[in-house]
């Protein structure tokens, strides 16, 4: 069969000429794709210009336009912003200004845009690109340029990344820069709770966003915030005492402050506008409560990139340079972006056009379309925070008889506590009696299980490690014990929140059902491990979490290495056999080199990275970042390779080592890891909602079939259900990673950034897809 994939080395950009322009709002995680896209031109044999000052640059010509060198993109990693400036160009919108920027472009033989900016750049890129012929034929005419520079320079191919802090963009999951201005936000947030705590206070924290509610309605869920307005859901009329009743009611439960979050746009069902400061007035007037106002305003935009971002931005520059070789006369303009984990091509228009219905929506007050149109993840995020935001009163609550165990296993994970009190709280919503074991399976066969209640996990989403204690024990020892524990508190579903562990554990409970009919019930696993080494899912939470904290590390390793000059810096990462975090820190990281198990290496590849950093040393990018993870190889160990490198590079570079450790377990949750935690265990307890129910026969629950035993993961573009027995195949219990791993296809852009010469399969690479219209639910997205 003859081989279908395509790769990298037959697409030659040789005789091209792309140029790289960011305009708008700016960004964090703009200059990641800039120098993903300089770095990939310049691989495939193109030329790259920087367009500086955005349409501005491009209108006035000149200076504004210069070639880029590989070295001119080194440091930009890690900067927020965007280093090639950005303008709101008047002189764009007219004709005239269209005109001179064909000239400008023409005599340098630049016919490739990569526009990274939000729709009003993407839809004026887009204008360009239909006048471009005309233009062309008017410089003609003027004798500007000659006939030949006409028919030479006939098409103007464009594409357009999404750079917008308020993910706004529809035909996109997270535009870049929303996952870092989270973090701005999240930071704050933490930071005030710790104050409004100590006095008892409410704070309405005023977000940006525009008209998008994004950016209010996710640090809402990621930090429990008690209220949140946003313009796609206006609150209803009468709101007011609402929210006053459900604030008092918060603080009767002995809860200390309340956290009020207002998107910048939001509106009552009207259309008036709800200011931040009216919120406040009204919880002075009808509570009396202590009450101050954070408006964040341009913080939000700035800060370094996340570790979310400058991948995301990495992977679509790389992937705009793609779709540039490929573009033909007819190809429409298109906007790469993420679905779900995945790279795609859509055609700019029909997001732009999606984009603008979404406006439209709201101001007809068509305001569950608009939350339709925004988006699955949108929507998603919506119904999660409406399950999880208002405690309904015992009377409302359905009639159920269930008892449901909550239980972390394993090696703790930032966001595991997010997800037990996600899944406490929704079992309590669905009328469950949820108990909290404590130190996972040790703690079950010792019988430390206790009831837990709404307000028991209260301020959990923003803390760190696992408040429940978790172990590694394995239950098959105490698979006996674990059963009576069972009985004696009538449990019949569990839910396992961690790591290999859990995996493990679940798949003994499954075992011994046989012998043990008390384990006859519906469980199922959420993954939560930093080391991302979990069959049947491509994320598990507390990896975003550590590649924040080895990104941040090695930023600061960069920076003193800048200081020294010629100083090459070893680090060690943690994952077990996985090579995720060393893979996609390095990514992350801006590294020359990362050393996991999956890719086997020896002394010949050792030796040709210690040659590269020689030839490195040369430029003016006198240092170097080499990642290793913690078992790569048994014998090449991080000593040896720091040896190693130390003796081949006296005379040209010195070498220090760093070993991360448990630093990577620990701190806070990211925004990412709180919400993913939160949604992914809030499915998780729905479904053994709707098990049980299934299981229910004359009296009791008994459950043995294969897919009473899941685990829950994120695969590609959705969260699926798949029963563990069904994952045995696809892992590698030796090494305790599943046999293929998604990631792996990112190793060739980190080299390829990093300036080596490899094979990358592009047949992956996003095809051109049509915006699907919103259907009616479809409650597997994340």
């Amino acid at each position: 069969m003859p081989d279908s994939r395509k790769f990298i080395e037959n697409l030659s950009g040789a005789g091209k000429s792309i140029g790289v322009l960011t305009s708008g709002g700016d960004a964090q995680g703009m200059n990641a794709a800039v120098r993903a896209v300089v770095r990939m031109g310049i691989y495939v044999g193109a030329k790259v210009y920087f367009v500086h000052e955005g349409y501005q640059g491009m209108v006035d010509g000149g200076d504004n336009i210069k070639e880029a060198s590989w070295e001119s993109v080194s440091s930009m990693l890690q900067v927020g912003g965007t280093v090639i400036g950005s303008a709101r160009c008047k002189d764009f919108r007219s004709h005239e200004g269209r005109l001179r920027a064909a000239l400008n472009l023409v005599e340098r033989g630049i016919t490739n845009l990569c526009v990274i900016g939000g729709d009003g750049s993407l839809t004026g890129a887009n204008l360009f690109r239909e006048e471009w012929s005309g233009l062309l034929d008017e410089l003609v005419q003027s004798g500007q340029i000659t006939e030949e520079a006409s028919q030479t320079h006939s098409t103007l191919h464009i594409v357009g990344m999404v750079g917008s802090i308020d993910n706004d963009f529809c035909g996109t999951d997270m535009t870049i820069g929303t996952d870092s201005a989270l973090h701005r936000i999240i930071e704050v947030v933490d930071a005030i709770m710790t104050t409004a705590q100590s006095h008892q206070r409410t704070f309405v924290l005023e977000v940006m966003g525009r008209h998008c509610g994004y950016l209010a309605l996710v640090s809402a869920l990621a930090c429990g915030a008690d209220w949140v307005l946003i313009p796609e859901m206006p609150p209803k009329d009468g709101w007011e005492e609402q929210m006053c009743h459900k604030l008092s009611e918060s603080r009767s439960r002995g809860s200390r402050l309340n956290i009020i979050i207002v998107a910048e746009g939001a509106t009552d069902r009207n259309g008036n506008p709800i200011s931040s400061n009216e919120v406040k007035d009204l919880v002075v007037r009808c509570l009396g409560f202590d009450t101050r106002v954070t408006i964040l305003g341009h913080v939000q935009r700035g800060g370094t990139p996340s570790a979310f971002d400058r991948i995301l931005a990495s992977r679509m520059g790389v992937e705009a340079v793609l779709a540039l070789l490929e573009a033909s006369p007819g190809t429409p303009a298109c906007v790469v972006s993420l679905c779900g984990n995945q790279a795609v091509r859509v055609p700019l228009m029909e997001c732009v056009q999606m984009t603008q219905e979404v406006q439209k929506a709201m101001d007809e007050k068509r305001f569950e379309e608009a939350v339709k149109l925004r988006g699955r993840s949108f929507e998603n995020n919506l119904n999660t925070y409406k399950l999880l935001s208002h405690r309904k009163f015992d009377t409302e609550l359905p009639n159920s008889s269930f008892n449901v165990a909550v239980l972390n296993v394993g090696a703790p994970a930032a966001g595991m506590n997010a997800a037990v009190r996600s899944a406490i709280r929704v079992g309590i919503t669905e009328g469950h009696t949820m108990f909290a074991v404590s130190d996972g399976f040790e703690g079950f066969y010792k019988g430390q299980i206790k009831e837990v209640g709404w307000g028991d996990v209260g301020g959990w989403t923003g803390q760190g490690g696992s408040l429940l204690g978790t172990k590694r024990t394995l239950p098959a020892k105490h698979i006996g014990k674990i059963a009576e524990q069972m009985s004696i508190h009538n449990i019949n579903a569990l839910l396992v929140i961690g790591g290999f562990e859990a995996y493990l554990g679940l798949m003994e409970l499954q075992e011994a059902r046989s012998k043990h009919p008390e384990l006859c019930v519906p469980m199922v696993m959420v993954p939560a491990t930093v080391s991302n080494n979990i069959p049947g899912s491509d994320l598990s939470i507390g990896a975003d979490t550590a590649l924040n904290a080895i990104t941040d590390t090695c930023d600061r390793i960069k920076q003193s290495a800048s200081g020294t000059k010629r100083r090459v810096f070893i680090i060690e990462t943690m994952g077990g056999y996985c090579g995720y975090l060393a893979t996609v820190g390095g990514l992350a990281a801006g590294a020359d080199a990362a050393y996991i198990y999956e890719e086997p290496f020896d002394i010949r590849d050792l030796q040709s990275n210690v040659e590269h950093l020689t030839e490195k040393m040369k430029t003016s990018i006198q240092r170097g970042l080499v990642l290793r993870n913690e078992n790569s190889s048994e014998n090449y160990t991080t000593d040896f390779i720091y040896q190693l490198y130390t003796e081949e590079g006296k005379g040209v570079f010195d070498c220090r080592k760093n070993v991360l450790g448990h630093m990577q377990q620990g701190g806070a949750p990211s925004p990412f890891d709180r919400n993913f935690g939160t949604k992914i265990a809030a499915k998780a307890t729905q479904w053994i909602s709707k098990k049980l129910k299934e299981y229910y026969r004359e009296g009791r629950v008994f459950a043995n079939t294969e897919d009473s035993a899941c685990l829950l993961g994120m695969r590609r573009r959705a969260l699926v259900f798949q029963p563990v027995v069904q994952l045995k195949d696809e892992t590698d219990f030796v090494h305790r990673i599943p046999k293929e791993q998604w990631w792996l296809r990112l190793r060739p852009l980190m080299k390829i950034l990093a300036k080596y010469k490899t094979s990358y399969d592009v047949s992956d690479a996003g095809q051109l897809e049509h915006i699907v219209r919103p259907r009616a639910k479809d409650s597997s997205a994340i």
